[in-house]
């Protein structure tokens, strides 16, 4: 389970990338998607870009952007409960037809529990995947390892007052802005789904045998 995994678009990852929590800015990717990452010792993050359709008014769907942090705990029977740090999350909503055109930023806390998770290597994009399945037995769309380790804003909580309306404290900020600015320094390492040296190679001596069998005949 540890890493940042990514659902199939590949647009969406966790970290700085998605939220600026010096500046609280959430930032939109390209295309919708989300994602998940787990660190070993029991962190996790997740970020959510949701474009959902108006069925009366096509032109005007709604959109979502989620980030949150916090604890995970696996149970014996499966269970993996995802408890954030309830004043570290934030959403940013909009709705073009209703909202006059300006999003609604506001705090977001919302414990997620999964009944059980399957990891393993999907067979058909030759990836290694993850599938989270809701309480209801309703899986959520697959995910797929992004980075190893995860990619991931810092593991604590950045907003540590719940009247802290200001900002963050001084020393706080500057290890956040520290990180950030080490954000391409990171040991993440991006999970490609080929290996392409060993795809090279092997065209290359699947040639070379043609080749030969040619001439042979």
């Amino acid at each position: 389970i540890v890493g940042t995994w990514s659902s199939k678009a590949n647009t969406v990852f966790t970290g700085p990338g998605f939220y600026d929590p010096v500046d609280e800015l959430l930032i939109e990717p390209a295309l919708p998607g989300i994602s998940y990452s787990f660190t070993e010792d029991g962190y996790w993050e997740e970020a959510i870009y949701q474009i959902t359709p108006n069925p009366r008014n096509h032109s005007c769907p709604s959109a979502v952007l989620i980030f949150q942090h916090g604890k995970y705990t696996k149970a014996d029977n499966g269970t993996l409960t995802l408890t954030p740090f309830k004043i570290d999350g934030r959403q940013l909503l909009s709705e073009p037809c209703n909202d006059g055109g300006v999003s609604v930023y506001t705090r977001y806390n919302q414990t997620e529990v999964f009944k059980a998770f399957q990891v393993y290597v999907d067979p058909y994009h030759g990836r290694w995947r993850i599938d989270l399945i809701k309480s209801t037995g309703e899986y959520m769309q697959p995910l797929y390892l992004a980075y190893q380790p995860p990619q991931m804003l810092p593991t604590i909580t950045m907003n540590p007052t719940a009247t802290a309306e200001y900002g963050l404290d001084l020393s706080l900020s500057e290890r956040i802005k520290r990180s950030l600015e080490n954000r391409y320094k990171t040991n993440a390492i991006k999970k490609d789904s080929l290996n392409y040296s060993l795809w090279w190679w092997s065209s290359a001596s699947m040639m070379a045998l043609g080749a030969i069998m040619f001439v042979v005949s």
